[in-house]
């Protein structure tokens, strides 16, 4: 009966030495404000995974990406429109599905994860025009645009901004 005895307290000893202690962590999760289709963090890419994608990508082909990087700037009349940075001095010009919905015209500067379809465009020079006068840009830069240009873009289903 000691036997039994001394191998349920060896057993106990034993469990109790490789117990391992829980860490509470008082990280809150991230918060974010979503527009349009509702959409996870999980599985975003990087802005510069997304900028080697563009690269291998012709005018006619699309992606479907999720991308996570920083609001570059948004329009200032509606948040109709928005430029993500790529990194390398590169952005891409995010718009909104079906025009379904705006994000906030001070969000520039942001997080932010947008879930869609990216594709490669030449912008013809009334868009960028309009696209200048959208952003606030001056007369004169807005007449200094005399020619279209090729740009990343993004047609975004989904849009999540860190609060």
């Amino acid at each position: 009966m000691k036997k039994v005895i001394y191998a349920v307290v060896a057993v106990l000893l034993v469990v109790s030495c490789n117990k391992k202690e829980e860490v509470k962590t008082t990280e809150s999760p991230v918060a974010y404000a979503k527009f349009g289709d509702s959409i996870s963090p999980d599985g975003a890419i990087s802005k510069e995974e997304l900028l080697t994608k563009y690269l291998t990508l012709k005018t006619a082909d699309t992606l479907d990406i999720k991308v996570t990087s920083t609001i570059v700037d948004v329009c200032q009349k509606k948040g109709c429109w928005m430029n993500l940075d790529l990194g390398s001095g590169k952005s891409a010009l995010v718009r909104f599905k079906d025009y379904g919905f705006f994000v906030p015209k001070n969000a520039g500067k942001s997080e932010a994860i947008i879930h869609g379809k990216a594709f490669v465009e030449v912008t013809p020079i009334s868009d960028l025009k309009e696209y200048a006068k959208d952003a606030g840009k001056s007369q004169a830069a807005i007449d200094s645009i005399i020619a279209p240009e090729t740009n990343y873009s993004i047609l975004a289903d989904g849009v999540l901004i860190k609060k």
